[in-house]
């Protein structure tokens, strides 16, 4: 390794998440220190190509005229082959391999599927390539709703009602997941099981409105999750960061989530295009023993599903005082809009320094089985 280590930015993909993918390099790009680490951009087109990303084309992928970026098809192909010391990318010019570049450390910033789920994560433990994050068997838990409610369950720890509709249980007895969704209290959330972003959600108040929620979802994931909905709740969300070592993960101060209107929910929207229609709170305005609260299990849900490197926690809050643990996200967004940078800001670490952590979070750990 040399001493300015290389950083791959892996990003786009071809999920629906492509765009929020590109947002999130264009950031982390921008905040790591170029004295500290070489940044070489790949990315993923929408058709699946692997392409070459200058670093600074990466930095300047930005919102404009309220369209958000995407990857053009016509970039120079890119290809990750194993060496003899190592890992290299290299660019495809005719049929020939040029400008080849040895990797230390891969950053895959894609949302949702064949991003956070395992499968990338599965191709860089192939390649014996460094790379930050979870692992994959922590990711693809991570990105599964239905199995990562089964984990926490198992491990103790608390979560909502909930009913999960396969592609097999949907195309055999529709009548049945129909019934076991009204065994629910409503309103309910309707949502893609491995989906992010909040895309294919739908909140839905009455049994007339749950069939045509479910093919929605279906858009974007054959199986699906229906959550309960709760009211007078509050949306709390909690960072996580692995330690050096090994040792335990430490917690961010919370933050708070607050829409402005009571039947909204925090969709694609109100997270990427705001219009005074959510308010971030961070911190979050909550009793001292709930805060607390919150921290303890989001440690606890990343090592229930033996997460490395980085998470965001979310929980519901109710009046009571109740904390019940929504979901954990293994790739948390790093656009200007994101919590999980807000919240380590508020913790005493600021972006470019976050950065750097995981960086060496993902530098310190071996590769292959661990």
């Amino acid at each position: 390794m040399t001493d300015r280590p290389t950083v791959a930015l892996v990003f786009g993909g071809g999920s629906s998440e492509h765009r929020i993918s590109c947002l999130t390099a264009a950031s982390v790009a921008r905040a790591i220190d170029p004295e500290r680490f070489r940044v070489v951009g790949v990315g993923i087109t929408p058709s699946g190509r692997w392409v070459s990303v200058p670093a600074e084309d990466v930095m300047a992928l930005e919102v404009r005229d309220g369209v958000l970026p995407s990857l053009s098809e016509d970039r120079p192909e890119a290809i990750w082959r194993r060496v003899d010391n190592g890992t290299e990318v290299a660019i495809v010019d005719d049929d020939q391999l040029v400008e080849a570049v040895r990797i230390d450390v891969a950053l895959a910033l894609l949302h949702g599927p064949f991003g956070e789920d395992g499968t990338i994560q599965g191709m860089f433990e192939m390649l014996d390539v460094r790379y930050v994050g979870s692992g994959v068997a922590a990711s693809a838990i991570g990105m599964d709703k239905h199995f990562m409610k089964l984990v926490f369950s198992a491990q103790g720890l608390p979560v909502g009602p909930y009913v999960a509709i396969p592609p097999r249980e949907w195309a055999a007895d529709r009548a049945a997941c129909l019934d076991a969704v009204a065994s629910l209290n409503f309103p309910v959330y309707v949502k893609p099981a491995r989906g992010g972003s909040s895309m294919g959600i739908t909140r839905v108040t009455s049994m007339d409105e749950v069939g045509v929620a479910i093919e929605k979802a279906r858009d974007y994931d054959p199986k699906v999750i229906v959550e309960e909905g709760f009211t007078e709740i509050r949306e709390i969300e909690c960072g996580v960061l692995g330690s050096l070592g090994g040792g335990l993960a430490e917690a961010s101060v919370p933050a708070e989530i607050r829409m402005h209107t009571e039947d909204a929910f925090y969709d694609f929207e109100a997270k990427y295009l705001p219009d005074e229609q959510v308010s971030l709170d961070v911190p979050a305005d909550l009793q001292p023993e709930i805060a607390d609260e919150v921290r303890q299990l989001a440690v606890q849900a990343f090592h229930a599903v033996d997460g490395e490197g980085l998470a965001r926690v979310d929980f519901f809050v109710t009046r009571t005082g109740r904390v019940l643990i929504n979901e954990i996200n293994t790739m948390p967004g790093f656009t200007a809009l994101s919590m999980f940078p807000r919240m380590w800001h508020h913790s005493g670490l600021e972006y470019p320094q976050l950065i750097e952590r995981l960086i060496e979070l993902a530098l310190d750990r071996p590769v292959g089985l661990r």
